[in-house]
């Protein structure tokens, strides 16, 4: 393990900043908390809480600056730090420092989360102990005197949690695909890439790098490992959609470059479920199947969503906070019939790409808004979707808080108590 200096500074309390400061806690160092928003909740935290606005003698003593994903560059407290030569590392970069154990990390613009957990279940399925973190929804941190030192951790990292990261070095790196994304914070997409493929960098020649087929030159010395949708896997696995089973190939790859037995990753692709917000069939009411998929933040998931029910009347809930990303593309996927919604702070840039392409749209202005009218106009056999193509933080906290909304909202549609009960198989997953 490396040694902490004395005093560090955690920068934004949410999920992985309480995490960090509680393990830093574990190993006796001081630790002083900013947050930038004087409501946030510390309870229970062990530290010197410094609420609101920043003050540059917050540094004062401080040998190293822990950034929270959520923190961009620009922030005063990052700024500062690097003014005064502070090494700034990511909550990543702190729980690659304190565990012991062997990584699989998986990375990429869509499908890391649900590949992420499938990955989880099939080694658990080879009888490996296994840990599941990272942007999934687990802070890597919390793991930090409660993982096994032999388990494996599957952990999920998105570009903002490798912006700050220069030790880890995992095992196994993973990236599932490489989409336009993020634009709004890295400025270019050549700049989100050269993020992203930092998981490969400090690997050697005794680790495995898994790519898509084709996939150009990496960093790092790992062996390469390829897949594609159209591997030959041990079992057909449950979740919907050809993106999916490119997920599932992904997994397994990684999984028999780990040792994992055809038999156990049959058996775990045959039972997964997947995970929340991807695709996931939340009831059916009335005969129209109601569908979250909160977590497609971007156009690229969007169109996996939109494939996944080829073929079927769609009524579309779109927008949010964009990602200086075009539209043109997702427009030109609806079929005839389909139905767009939209909310939020892009709705107008996608009612324009919407409105070249032909498409019929309505523009709801809220998540309730646009529930409502797509409930009023779905007739039986329909899908009502909600698939963004945008950030949530607009009008949510975050993703889930808008997934988790969508599910209040359809458990109010009239007709619930009669016909709206949850679908089989209702945690289908998307990326």
């Amino acid at each position: 393990m490396t040694a902490l200096p004395s005093r560090v500074l955690v920068v934004g309390l949410l999920r992985t900043g309480r995490a960090a400061t509680c393990a830093l806690r574990r190993y006796g160092v001081e630790v002083v908390a900013h947050d930038v928003d004087p409501g946030v909740d510390v309870s229970g935290l062990d530290a010197d809480l410094r609420l609101g606005a920043w003050e540059d003698g917050t540094l004062d003593g401080v040998g190293l600056v822990i950034k929270s994903p959520g923190v961009p560059d620009g922030a005063p407290p990052v700024v500062a730090a690097r003014v005064r030569s502070i090494p700034v590392i990511s909550e990543i970069e702190l729980g690659a420092r304190l565990l012991p154990n062997p990584f699989v990390v998986v990375t990429g613009t869509n499908g890391k989360t649900t590949t992420t957990a499938l990955l989880g279940a099939i080694l658990e399925a080879g009888d490996l102990r296994v840990e599941v973190a990272g942007n999934i929804g687990r802070a890597l941190t919390s793991l930090v005197g409660h993982a096994s030192p032999e388990s494996w951790i599957v952990c999920e990292l998105s570009s903002f949690q490798l912006e700050d990261v220069s030790t880890l070095a995992p095992q196994v790196a993973l990236l599932t695909n490489l989409e336009p994304d993020h634009i709004d914070r890295h400025g270019s997409f050549e700049a989100y890439r050269a993020i992203k493929l930092r998981v490969f960098e400090r690997q050697e020649e005794n680790d495995i790098a898994v790519l898509p087929r084709g996939f150009g030159s990496i960093p790092g010395g790992a062996r390469r490992v390829e897949f594609a949708a159209d591997d030959p896997l041990p079992a057909e696995p449950r979740i919907r959609g050809e993106h999916n089973r490119e997920n599932a190939a992904a997994a397994t790859a990684a999984a028999r470059a780990i040792g994992v037995a055809d038999g156990a990753i049959g058996r775990a692709l045959a039972s997964f479920p997947g995970v929340e917000h991807r695709l996931e069939e939340i009831a059916t009411v009335g005969g129209v199947l109601y569908v979250n998929d909160s977590k497609a933040t971007n156009a690229a998931a969007a169109l996996r969503a939109l494939a996944a029910f080829c073929g079927r009347r769609k009524h579309v809930i779109l927008g949010g906070r964009g990602k200086a990303e075009p539209y043109a593309v997702l427009a030109e996927a609806f079929e005839p019939v389909d139905r767009a919604y939209l909310i939020g702070e892009a709705a107008d840039q996608l009612a324009t790409a919407l409105g070249a392409a032909g498409v019929r749209y309505v523009q709801s202005e809220t998540l309730e808004r646009g529930l409502a009218a797509a409930a009023q106009a779905a007739a039986p056999g329909d899908v009502v979707l909600l698939s963004p193509a945008c950030a949530s933080y607009d009008q949510f906290r975050d993703f889930e808080h808008r997934g988790e909304e969508f599910r209040r909202l359809v458990q109010k549609l009239p007709g619930w108590g009669q016909s709206g009960v949850p679908t089989e198989g209702s945690s289908s997953s998307g990326s």
